[in-house]
């Protein structure tokens, strides 16, 4: 159980990396994401969008298979 949550906290982490470039093309805006402002910083929670990107990612291996 700890191999996933560590896998899901690195890849939350690489997400909100590539958040600034994903929001070009929608990704990080949806409804179901959460943004707030704390101490002057944005903080991004991309709930809805990994769901998204795990859909997109699964039909993927599927077709592939």
């Amino acid at each position: 159980m700890i191999r996933w949550v560590l896998l899901i906290f690195i890849g939350l982490i690489i997400f909100a990396n590539l958040l600034p470039w994903l929001q070009k093309i929608g990704l990080g805006r949806l409804p179901g994401d959460i943004r707030f402002r704390l101490f002057g910083r944005i903080f991004t929670i991309p709930l809805a969008s990994s769901i998204l990107l795990s859909l997109f990612i699964l039909l993927l291996a599927r077709l592939l298979k």
